[in-house]
């Protein structure tokens, strides 16, 4: 395996309790094994990933083994079965980090059905960490992936068979709750929810070591070649194995412009807990946009950290995410907003 050049760590920790859902975590010592996701579909992401750690497995396996449900789901939100670019095709982004901050990515990926595994090949094959399009699928059939059909979903062929009526790109809110899509995406529901295009997940083992991954079709009916913060090591995912580990959903763009899930790690190594962390983060996007531009956004973030404490924060009301630190506890949180 290829190991890349450890960036150093600095700083301590000295971070504070908090709760959700009734739920205390030891403020002490934590939990772990521990993994979140991003969603209700991270339930089942949750699931496959603690099959991992809960045998005393790696983290980077299990975040990439928990992701590689949802690409596998055939919905509209995320993997093959997502709803196309504004000219009629999916594309994938994807990465995935290491506890040694070894990290790849793959992004503008078309017909592989699981780009988390693509970019963990480009982690642990390559001196490189993203490769794009037509030659990171070239990578992808290089190493043993099969060209899936190039043919719509029924849902993405009927969602965007009606996008084409009016071709309007008007992106909506926290494209979020993949159990109540519609055919239109990203479309929001009379309880408030919205439908989703992405799950991130991060994890800790039972050494103590953290990974994450992050996976994307993107928004519906993008412009063709359009890229969000999902594949960006920095902004859609981070992990400092001295620190913590954190990931993004929501408008890509806005996470981009602060380097978001950097931001959340570097703000717990300053000593703020994962929630007040997220917190910070959202904030900060806040004041770049204003309160009424932010209205028509939606951004979440997820972290945990190396005391096995987690949180989570969102601009508006209808964020959640999903938590797993044992066989009978994996359980959804609502995330905590500021609009």
């Amino acid at each position: 395996m290829l190991h890349r050049r450890r960036f150093l760590q600095l700083g301590s920790l000295g971070l504070s309790s908090f709760s959700f859902a009734g739920f205390t975590p030891d403020t002490k010592s934590g939990r772990k094994p521990l993994v979140i996701s991003t969603w209700d579909a991270g339930i089942e992401a949750n699931k496959a990933a603690w099959k991992v750690l809960s045998k005393g497995g790696r983290a980077l396996d299990a975040v990439e083994q928990g992701v590689m449900v949802t690409e596998a789901s055939q919905n509209c939100c995320v993997g093959l079965g997502a709803n196309p670019d504004r000219d009629g095709y999916v594309t994938l982004d994807s990465c995935i980090m290491d506890e040694h901050a070894n990290c790849g990515s793959v992004a503008f990926l078309e017909r592989i059905k699981h780009p988390v595994s693509v970019a963990r090949r480009v982690m642990e094959k390559t001196p490189h960490v993203m490769l794009v399009g037509t030659g990171a699928q070239q990578f992808a059939l290089e190493e043993g992936f099969t060209l899936e059909p190039a043919k719509l979903s029924d849902d993405a062929e009927k969602a965007y068979r009606e996008w084409l009526k009016k071709s309007e790109y008007k992106p909506v809110i926290n494209v979020e709750n993949a159990k109540k899509q519609t055919a239109f995406a990203p479309t929001k529901f009379d309880n408030g929810e919205w439908n989703h295009d992405t799950i991130g997940m991060v994890a800790m083992d039972a050494s103590g070591n953290l990974s994450g991954s992050c996976t994307t079709s993107g928004m519906g009916f993008k412009m063709r070649g359009r890229l969000g913060d999902s594949p960006i090591i920095g902004a859609g995912l981070f992990v400092d194995n001295e620190v913590g580990a954190a990931t993004a959903t929501g408008q890509g763009e806005d996470v981009i412009r602060i380097c978001g899930s950097h931001l959340v790690v570097e703000l717990m190594r300053q000593g703020l807990s994962p929630e007040a962390a997220c917190k910070k983060a959202v904030e900060r996007i806040i004041k770049i946009k204003g309160n009424k531009a932010s209205k028509e956004i939606q951004v979440g973030f997820i972290a945990i950290n190396k005391k096995g404490e987690y949180g989570g924060y969102c601009i508006q009301k209808g964020f959640s995410f999903a938590v797993c630190y044992a066989d009978d506890k994996n359980f959804m949180v609502d995330g905590k907003y500021i609009l």
